[in-house]
């Protein structure tokens, strides 16, 4: 197996001046989407076979409305029947070697980098992202794919054997220590069975497919089940099962379902043939399984990313320029729709008007439209429920403290939710810096010494991404060693919160946004879906 590396697809193309080459792919992938996969009706599948449901869901794209597709409204009978179809295949898949498991994850990032501008063609018109973060997106699903397959491989399918050496004379039984006879030991970390995977509608390829490549890899079974109400990308779901099926998982190792999570997700959750649940969501809703399980009389592996409210400190010896780029690039890509978005910023008081002026600057350059077209920054916002957070917001912080910049909807000549990005002045105190909102709106607070600013940024119960901006040593230094936060970043212009590398950086949530303390994208991650065991066999 070639070792990894990142895929970093519009970098390769940027770098060999093939920019216009790039976009000719993207736009000839849309247009072919928009001809041939849109509008139809889309099964769900289970144990490998298409199955439908008495109700439909009716998905549009959050840019103009345009019909995705009829998904079905699966229930708890068909959440039921596709663990039953992860529990019957688990045996099969758990003792496939770990070479041909890694051989086949490997396989689907192959089918991913050749579909790569189709399936991000689909998610652009899916979620409302432009066409970069689009294909990024689906790097990553690649990168995850090959790098979970290299630490299996490099780790020997979690097996390591020992002999212990027999002593001179037998042993009395009882006894703590040699055995008169040679020992084999075998320690192993075995998978659990069944994962639901309840995935988000913000990064419904890379996340998507990094949620259930891990306990994949590892021999576990999963039914996936993507968003699919009030926020739908059912379609890149499918996709997704897609590719594994060609790659060679057997269909009732990965089966996809679709449906409220009030029913899908409720089932996989308090099922006794489950056992974990991989969730990226709201920390409402993460929450709420978490104690679903408690009078199972069985401990379920819950591996979670439940959001975050991350800060951005800017000191007095910070390049502006830089900080100005890194937080304005972190609180508005995407709209703010990321867990990781920077959604405070902390500005040392004798640089607030600077920082401000050209921050504004900065987010006047920022088209928004449609996120198809090239040149345009800011998309629509994913649903009309994103839309009246976004407003409601607004209205709070004239309210309570004043509104710097945007704040009101974006005329674009098109059906979706397009607002402009949008800077408050609000205290540190108010609801507006503590939850997460999860639209383009970007709190501004002051401190006074470096030391304020920490605690600023520490006093909330998220703990995911966190940046800063200081040409200080002492300063980054405390940073580094004080932020309460996974994932960290010091004096990054590309952005002050996002922009996790697998393979580089973990992306792990403290506190309140995450529950096991290791991240994905690392060494550490597949060893969440597996058990360890010690087997004894003496020789005779």
């Amino acid at each position: 197996m070639p070792s990894f590396h990142n895929e970093f697809t519009y970098r390769r193309y940027l770098d060999e001046g093939q920019e216009d080459e790039f976009d000719r792919l993207f736009d000839e992938a849309v247009a072919r989407v928009k001809r041939d996969v849109l509008g139809k009706r889309f099964p769900m599948k289970i144990g490998g076979k298409d199955v439908y449901a008495s109700e439909e869901l009716t998905e549009v794209s959050p840019i103009d409305g345009t019909l995705i597709g009829r998904f079905q409204k699966g229930n708890r009978d068909h959440a039921r029947q596709a663990i039953a179809a992860a529990l019957s295949s688990f045996e099969g898949w758990k003792n496939t070697d770990y070479k041909e498991r890694a051989r086949i994850m490997a396989n689907a990032a192959g089918l991913f980098r050749e579909r790569k501008f189709d399936v991000a063609a689909i998610l652009s018109i899916e979620n409302g992202k432009t066409r970069h973060e689009s294909v990024g997106e689906v790097d990553e699903a690649i990168d995850f794919l090959n790098y979970y397959a290299e630490e299996i491989v490099r780790n020997k399918g979690y097996v390591r054997k020992v002999r212990l050496a027999a002593s001179a004379r037998d042993v009395g039984s009882g006894f703590q220590g040699s055995p008169g006879k040679e020992e084999l030991i075998t320690v192993a970390m075995k998978p659990y069975g069944v994962f639901g995977v309840i995935a988000p509608f913000n990064f419904p390829v890379s996340l998507s497919t990094g949620m259930s490549s891990g306990p994949l890899v590892t021999g576990n079974t999963v039914v996936f089940k993507p968003s699919s109400t009030d926020n739908m990308t059912m379609l890149t779901g499918l996709k997704i099962w897609e590719i594994f099926s060609d790659a060679g998982v057997p269909g009732g190792a990965f089966n996809y379902v679709t449906g409220p999570g009030s029913e899908i997700g409720d089932e996989l959750a308090i099922s006794k043939d489950t056992s974990g649940i991989v969730f990226t969501g709201s920390r409402a809703t993460g929450m709420s399984m978490i104690r679903k399980t408690y009078d199972l009389g069985m401990q379920k592996v819950f591996v979670v990313e439940m959001g975050g409210k991350n800060p951005a400190i800017v000191s007095k010896h910070a390049d502006i320029d830089e900080a100005v780029d890194g937080v304005s690039a972190a609180a508005f890509g995407y709209a703010g729709q990321k867990c990781s978005a920077c959604s405070r910023v902390y500005v040392q008081e004798s640089i607030k008007e600077e920082f401000i002026s050209k921050l504004v600057d900065k987010l006047r350059t920022m088209k928004i439209g449609n996120p198809l077209d090239k040149g345009v920054y800011i998309g629509p916002l994913i649903s009309g429920r994103a839309l009246e957070k976004y407003a409601s917001s607004i209205e709070e912080a004239r309210r309570i403290g004043r509104v710097i910049y945007g704040g009101n909807a974006a005329d674009v000549g098109l059906k979706g939710a397009y607002v402009e990005p949008a800077v408050i002045e609000v205290e540190h105190s108010s609801r507006l810096m503590h939850e997460e909102l999860f639209v383009p709106i970007l709190s501004v607070d002051t401190f006074k010494k470096f030391e304020e600013a920490m605690l600023k940024a520490n006093d909330v119960e998220y703990g995911l991404t966190a940046g800063m901006y200081s040409r200080n040593r002492k300063e980054a230094s405390a940073f580094a060693e004080g932020i309460m936060a996974g994932v960290a970043y010091i004096n990054r212009k590309s952005s002050a919160t996002t922009g996790a590398i697998v393979g580089m950086h973990t992306f792990v949530g403290w506190k309140g946004s995450g529950l096991t303390g290791k991240g994905t994208g690392s060494k550490f991650y597949l060893q969440q879906f597996l058990r360890e065991q010690s087997i004894s066999s003496v020789r005779k």
